[in-house]
């Protein structure tokens, strides 16, 4: 049957086909509850007919469907930003650091790590200044998830991953007392300044352990080879200080972007902002380290491919939340206990057990690397019905 877009004031006398009707428009957004829409029994027939209201209705929803995509814009533009920005600044920083003489390990394990974070730092800046902790909180939860169970597992799939480096060994014991200390301090369900200082000051503590670790660590450390290979030595001083700068600005511009489109978003969904930033744009701030764990993987460079998660997810919890937490104490969501830290928590121990020494052979296989990611995408798919 064919319908018109009108509403009647003459009675239906067909109730089932208005049923029905009324059934098939059941998704138009909000008519109000005394407007109904009648099919006419005769295309020809008069009707009585209320325009305003079904006009005013329409204009409403499409303003609605401009905004929502305008902010999908938004997002889509501050991602595309966020990941150029993000090689170019690890790009910057790591050319510049060569240059100025820092051993690659050295590089690797802090000016890498902390700048393959760095969309998710500013991302956290942005949100905090913004008034939108919710959005910084769950984008660092959110991102380990992510880099564990998306990153790794599907590079796991596409080739498995040895765990051949002794300072890699020694680093995953930190990344789960890091996971354990930011749960602790979330169980008052509160962060307050002073645990963003704690925060903070963890982060400068690992800083300096991981110095101390690059130092100690065996000339043939693979994942020592595995940097000096991928850290440029053709890029000049002054080149590597304007590419750190454009990458910079880059994702100060993309960070803005991308917090105004995820809180409109969230908005105009009627979700909250810890859901939008452990779905969109913790997968968003993890695209640089799916590519840089892949290339890796690719190239036979495993200490870089599990590495730069490591370093990652570490510097994710101590610098995106402490800095969060240390602009805009909040009050944490009820999920945020309830289920994402512990999903992360779960992650990490499984990954810790999953490349532990056992028999001196620890490796990430294509079956683990399958679990990972199932569980990542059951878990995502779990928060999207539940909330959108």
């Amino acid at each position: 049957m064919n319908y018109l877009l009108l509403l009647a004031c003459t009675p239906c006398t067909d109730p089932g086909g208005r049923a029905q009707f009324n059934r098939n428009l059941r998704g138009f957004p909000t008519l109000p509850h005394d407007c109904v829409l009648y099919p006419p029994r005769d295309h020809g027939q008069a009707l009585t007919q209320r325009r305003v209201p079904v006009a005013n209705h329409l204009i409403r929803w499409f303003m609605i469907s401009d905004s929502l995509m305008s902010n999908i814009g938004f997002v889509v533009a501050g991602l595309v930003l966020l990941i150029w920005g993000a090689d170019r600044f690890v790009h910057g920083a790591a050319a510049a650091a060569r240059n100025l003489g820092i051993a690659p390990l050295l590089i690797g394990l802090t000016v890498v790590a902390f700048a393959t974070s760095a969309p998710e730092i500013l991302v956290a800046v942005v949100a905090a200044l913004q008034g939108e902790p919710d959005l910084a909180f769950g984008n660092a939860i959110g991102s380990n998830i992510v880099n564990i169970g998306l990153v790794l597992g599907f590079t796991a799939i596409i080739r498995p991953i040895p765990l051949e480096s002794d300072t890699l060994r020694r680093e995953m014991p930190a990344l789960l007392a890091v996971s354990l200390l930011t749960v602790s301090l979330f169980l008052d369900t509160f962060l307050s300044r002073i645990d963003g200082v704690v925060m903070l000051a963890g982060l400068i503590i690992v800083m300096f352990w991981l110095v101390r670790l690059g130092i100690r660590s065996a000339e043939n450390d693979p994942i020592k080879m595995d940097y000096e290979a991928e850290i440029p030595t053709d890029v000049g001083t002054k080149a590597a200080v304007i590419w750190l700068l454009v990458g910079l600005g880059s994702l100060l511009l993309g960070a803005d972007w991308l917090v105004d489109g995820s809180v409109g978003i969230a908005q105009k969904l009627g979700v909250s902002e810890i859901v939008i930033g452990v779905t969109i744009v913790a997968f968003g701030t993890s695209v640089p380290e799916l590519a840089v764990s892949l290339t890796s993987a690719l190239r036979r460079e495993y200490g870089l491919a599990i590495g730069n998660i490591v370093g990652s997810n570490i510097f994710n919890l101590l610098a995106v939340i402490g800095v969060a937490a240390t602009i805009q104490p909040a009050a944490l969501a009820p999920t945020v206990l309830s289920l994402h830290i512990f999903v992360m928590v779960a992650f990490t121990l499984v990954l810790f057990a999953m490349t532990h020494d056992y028999d001196g052979k620890a490796k990430l296989t294509r079956l683990e690397g399958c679990a990972l990611l199932i569980a990542y995408l059951a878990y995502q798919s779990y928060v999207i019905t539940q909330n959108i």
